[in-house]
């Protein structure tokens, strides 16, 4: 523990959360060894300094170091400025190039934001690690070179290697040994004591009173998200030294400067393109879950019926309720409606896995609960349902021979007809 407290004392490293020393202890661990690191983390939590305190703890300390930002290096000639190339390799080659892996040999080049390096500088990355081997751009000369590589990546990297967009391969071999820093977020004890030595940072240099934070005001600080970690801290630790003019900042000044303080980044519903779009799906669910609960209902006054036709005991009251839904309410005095057996002579409540509680069994038979079925024979004669029908219309229309015949479908003559051959007078 002394140890690692005179290494973030040499290192600036403020903080007491175990994520971080943790952390802080593998890297201590890993610097003695030439094996490959990959740091990941947030960005702003301060994987650089990682990266510098394994070189400075390393065998490789009197050698140089390097960071390179491989997101800032356009994909063009990042393969130029990490191997080098030849002159006239490529259109304003104009003489020889030495890259980092051939100017740092013997040292340590940290690898930043090694996720947006392109698939074919992976590939020579990979050879790089597993040999120790390169070539120029443009040149056929294999060249041999001593360097450490400690990579960092604020993506998760298993996630790009299943979406073909990082090499599964070099993954593995950069993941030798891995380092997490904890985010801000999660170290939040740690949060005063950092506003604290960037706050005093700022006075020594430019001379002022030191602000500080009333109880309150840190209280807001520790529950804020802090998505630029230290890096958001610090720059506003420096606009309060500047802005505020009292000394002791209470949480009223400081939501006054910083309103974001107040957000949550609570999980939302990511928004579409499309109104309609979103109006048609929450239709259908809306539908869904009507259905649902109509459906839901119906199997409660099912299981409602079931218990009263076979007066069948049910171990609760409360249970029950359950079951009939909105036709009983607990602590309802109207229970006339409910069979006797629901309301036991014990007053004890009932307990999970009582054995002495009546099974629900239908044992009368289905049929003696229904009336016998009667079949009534139908005439069916077409002739009897024509007059039928006839004199239906005829009375629906009051005699009126022509409105009768049109409800009916027929002609008026084909109708007089009918009239005369049935004796409909």
């Amino acid at each position: 523990m002394s140890n690692l407290q005179s290494i973030k004392q040499r290192f600036g490293i403020i903080g007491q959360s175990e994520l971080l020393d943790r952390a802080l202890s593998t890297a201590v661990r890993v610097a003695g060894t030439d094996l490959t690191v990959l740091i990941s983390g947030e960005s702003g939590v301060g994987k650089e300094v990682f990266s510098k305190i394994i070189h400075a703890l390393s065998p490789r300390k009197h050698s140089q170091f390097i960071a390179v930002n491989c997101g800032a290096i356009p994909a063009g000639t990042i393969n130029s400025e990490l191997f080098g190339h030849e002159k006239g390799a490529f259109t304003g080659a104009t003489a020889d190039r030495k890259g980092y892996f051939e100017t740092v040999d013997g040292g340590t080049i940290f690898l930043d934001e090694v996720s947006e390096m392109p698939l074919d500088t992976q590939a020579y990355l990979l050879r790089v690690l597993e040999s120790g081997e390169y070539m120029r751009v443009g040149s056929s000369k294999v060249q041999k070179t001593d360097v450490r590589v400690i990579a960092a990546t604020n993506v998760e990297l298993d996630e790009r290697v299943k979406k073909g967009k990082f090499r599964e391969d070099l993954y593995y071999r950069l993941n030798t040994v891995p380092i997490k820093v904890p985010s801000l977020k999660e170290r939040r004890e740690d949060i005063p004591m950092l506003f604290r030595k960037f706050a005093l940072d700022f006075a020594e240099r430019y001379r002022t009173d030191p602000i500080t934070l009333d109880e309150r005001a840190q209280l807001l600080l520790q529950n804020y998200q802090w998505p630029g970690n230290v890096r958001e801290l610090k720059n506003m630790a420096e606009q309060l030294s500047v802005l505020v003019e009292a000394r002791t900042i209470a949480a009223e000044d400081l939501l006054e400067f910083m309103p974001q303080l107040m957000d949550r980044h609570l999980p939302m519903i990511p928004e579409r393109s499309g109104e309609g779009h979103n109006f048609q799906e929450r239709e259908i669910l809306y539908k869904l879950l009507f259905d649902m609960k109509a459906d839901l209902n119906d199997l409660k006054s099912l299981v409602f019926e079931l218990i009263r036709a076979n007066d069948l005991s049910v171990s609760g009251i409360k249970s029950f309720s359950q079951l009939a839904g909105s036709g009983y309410e607990e602590g309802s005095t109207n229970t006339q409606d409910l069979p006797a057996a629901l309301f036991p002579a014990s007053t004890d409540p009932p307990y999970e896995g009582e054995k002495d509680s009546k099974p629900i069994l239908i044992d009368k038979p289905v049929q003696e609960r229904y009336a016998p079925a009667v079949v009534e024979d139908e005439d069916l004669s077409l002739e009897k349902k024509e007059i039928e029908l006839i004199r239906k219309a005829l009375k629906k229309h009051q005699g009126r021979r022509k409105d009768a015949a049109l409800d009916l479908g027929i002609s008026e003559r084909t109708l007089y007809r009918k009239i005369k051959q049935y004796d409909l007078q």
